[in-house]
């Protein structure tokens, strides 16, 4: 990997130093070196390299082609924050799922440091979700983290809440691109 990484590199720089020496003498009002920038850049690949960062890049691009930012409100870093949580819930956190009555109940267990971030996600997640689509979220703290219950109304609702299961659930309704620019933005 290194060595294609390095690869990519001396041909990046090659041609760009080609391109430079065929390119005409610059003025001051020439926009040369824009040129050059963005030759360079639609060569480079879209992804940049982690979910969690292209999603905090994604989120910067936004703010900052947005005149009406209000960069004194902005915080990155807590949406950084946000983000090390739900990585640490959805990689880190032991799920235990048990069927009740008109619903299921997930207790959601980790390590001390995925603890914390179970509580805050899983508290989150039932204070903004709760009576969408006719569910319901309980949540209470256990030994380790949290238990989520929650309850429908549709019994056909429980067959899908057994097959999407805790971290399923926590992705129903699509709302954290909202969420994740409202705490980008200081909202």
């Amino acid at each position: 990997m290194r060595a294609r990484l390095a690869v990519f590199a001396v041909m990046l720089i090659s041609g760009a130093a080609c391109a430079a020496d065929t390119q005409p003498t610059v003025s001051a009002g020439n926009k040369h070196s824009e040129h050059m920038a963005a030759m360079a850049a639609s060569s480079l690949p879209k992804e940049s390299g982690q979910s969690a960062f292209a999603a905090l890049a994604e989120i910067v691009a936004m703010l900052d082609a947005d005149p009406a930012t209000d960069w004194s409100k902005v915080n990155i870093e807590s949406l950084r924050q946000h983000l090390i949580d739900m990585n640490n819930v959805t990689l880190g956190a032991d799920v235990v799922a048990t069927q009740i009555a008109n619903g299921m109940r997930f207790a959601v267990t980790g390590t001390p440091a995925v603890q914390a971030s179970i509580r805050r996600m899983v508290t989150a997640h039932a204070a903004t979700m709760d009576g969408v689509r006719g569910w319901h979220f309980q949540v209470e703290d256990i030994e380790h983290g949290s238990a989520l219950t929650t309850t429908v109304t549709e019994p056909k609702d429980i067959v899908k809440l057994n097959a999407i299961g805790f971290i399923g659930l926590l992705t129903v309704g699509m709302h954290h691109q909202a969420h994740h620019m409202a705490i980008a933005s200081g909202h």
